[in-house]
């Protein structure tokens, strides 16, 4: 079905690249080159627009000034805002104005593609109260697996390519990321659709039962066999066989396991004779394997052997475009879950206390805090007060009167009005303030990039435009198109050189490691 997207924004190359974009998917595009335009454009063409594509840095009336305006005239359209590389503080604040969704530029036509399919599903009315009964460890597709940020994107596109074929795979990441749903999700779309699916956790078995429960033992193998076991690896023939957290295996099972996967045949305890198996194998850790292979806890030749297809599953951190997403997912799966008798819905506060935080715990936390909040829910909208063991985790944080969130010095029982940049990175905060301890009485910087070098030579003009990027960075508050616009070079430039340099653009001031 064609949809009809307002795209806002003061690059004209952006707008025609967002165009072709949006056209290829099937829509309409709108252009307007500023926010002021925008809204006048918006009465124009009245309840034609499906979704609102935001640019936040513009002349006349910028993003920000452009949602507080939707907010007066109670315009629910949804609307998913650009941000530069730099900063979450911006995306946080441009969330508690009521923005669905946000991209990080430069964007790829299939983070575009799948942040307004998800608008467009919660702008449709039945969109909205629509929701996955998928059982918890039952059959699991591709399309079951939340994405938004190009970084899984990529890993869908990596695992969706595995799928077709036998190859060993090893799923790295962090405790949390997901990566036995994206197993399943790789079992589902191979030819071994349908087969057995066995998943063994290497790290919870005692070292002295791993070798039987993954091998099995004939009847009276050892003292206490009574009765014969046939292991995982029989139970997985045909299907697959996924080993989480494989780098907690004993060295002495390693050896049999390296040649079940060399020349598919098991060797059960007590058996005569081994027993050949048919099992596409899937491994995942949270370890770095190789420096395992390097400390000897892991054999160099079973490396070797399984990390044939290695995708990297990235922390939820690294990834923040996803948060919206699954929170929204899980609220719709938990609210029909616990049968409410109404829908349930996230107000703008809270999506941006939990866009703001780290996640340590990655997608399993925040499932675990979205369940907690939809139980508890009193009301028909989750709000900051929902969330309160994330909120005493953010440092100097303070609940508002407003049901918003903010930080200070005044503790929690006060609330305060603070920049929210400064109160999602202290870091950033004290650079601010050190900015402003080196100011002179004219506004301007004293010395801030020296000219000579401490041999009394001119400095190279690398070392020169690094500083210069740095300082950018910090005094423009990470806001990149205006960063590229001060610099005179272009936003695609700016990213080259921040790449090149090292440079970390939420934290500027930080060397490279």
């Amino acid at each position: 079905m064609t949809s009809h997207i307002l795209v806002i924004d003061d690059d004209p190359v952006q707008r025609r690249l967002l165009t072709n974009m949006i056209e290829r998917l099937g829509h309409v595009a709108h252009l307007a080159d500023n926010g002021r335009s925008g809204l006048e454009l918006l009465e124009r063409k009245g309840g034609i627009i499906n979704v609102i594509l935001l640019d936040l840095l513009m002349p006349e009336m910028n993003g920000h000034g452009f949602l507080d305006a939707l907010a007066e005239r109670g315009v629910d359209t949804p609307v998913i805002v650009q941000t530069g590389q730099g900063g979450i503080e911006t995306v946080v604040h441009a969330m508690q104005a009521g923005a669905f969704d946000f991209l990080v530029k430069p964007v790829s036509p299939e983070r575009l593609s799948v942040a307004l399919g998800n608008a467009l599903k919660m702008a449709s009315r039945d969109g909205k109260v629509k929701t996955s009964r998928r059982p918890r460890g039952g059959a699991v597709g591709f399309d079951d697996v939340v994405s938004a940020s190009p970084a899984m994107i990529r890993v869908i596109d990596l695992a969706r390519r595995a799928a077709q074929s036998n190859i060993p795979i090893v799923l790295e990441g962090e405790s949390g990321v997901g990566k036995e749903m994206v197993a399943r999700a790789i079992q589902a779309a191979s030819d071994r659709s349908g087969k057995p699916f066995i998943t063994v956790n290497c790290g919870a078995i005692p070292h002295n039962l791993v070798e039987s429960i993954l091998f099995g033992h004939e009847k009276g193998a050892f003292t206490g066999a009574s009765e014969k076991h046939s292991g995982k690896f029989v139970d997985a023939d045909g299907g697959t066989l996924f080993l989480d957290e494989i780098g907690d295996l004993p060295l002495e099972v390693q050896v049999k396991l390296l040649r079940a996967v060399q020349q598919g045949e098991i060797e059960t305890i007590g058996a005569r004779h081994p027993h050949r198996v048919n099992v596409r194998l899937i491994s995942a850790t949270n370890k770095d394997l190789i420096n395992e292979v390097r400390e000897g806890r892991f054999r160099e030749d079973l490396y070797y052997r399984l990390n044939v297809f290695p995708i990297t599953i990235p922390a939820l951190r690294r990834r923040k475009e996803d948060i919206p997403v699954l929170v929204r997912s899980f609220v719709d799966r938990f609210a029909s879950e616990q049968r409410l008798s109404m829908p349930l819905t996230v107000s703008s506060g809270a999506m941006a206390l939990l866009t703001a935080y780290d996640w340590p715990g990655n997608i399993r936390q925040l499932e675990n805090a979205i369940f907690r909040a939809v139980v508890l829910a009193e009301g028909g909208e989750l709000t900051v007060k929902d969330f309160p063991q994330i909120a005493t985790q953010i440092p100097g944080y303070v609940v508002s009167d407003r049901s918003g969130f903010s930080w200070g010095d005044a503790g929690p029982e006060r609330p305060v009005a603070v920049d929210p940049a400064a109160s999602v990175y202290p870091d950033y905060a004290r650079a601010a303030k050190s900015m402003e301890a080196d100011t002179s009485h004219d506004g301007r910087m004293e010395n801030a990039i020296a000219s000579v070098d401490e041999g009394g030579d001119v400095r190279k003009l690398a070392e020169v435009e690094e500083e210069l990027i740095r300082f950018a960075l910090k005094f423009y508050r990470g806001q990149m198109s205006q960063v590229a616009r001060k610099l005179g070079i272009g936003r695609s430039t700016l990213y080259r050189k921040l790449k090149d340099y090292g440079i970390d653009p939420d934290n500027p001031l930080r060397e490279a490691a």
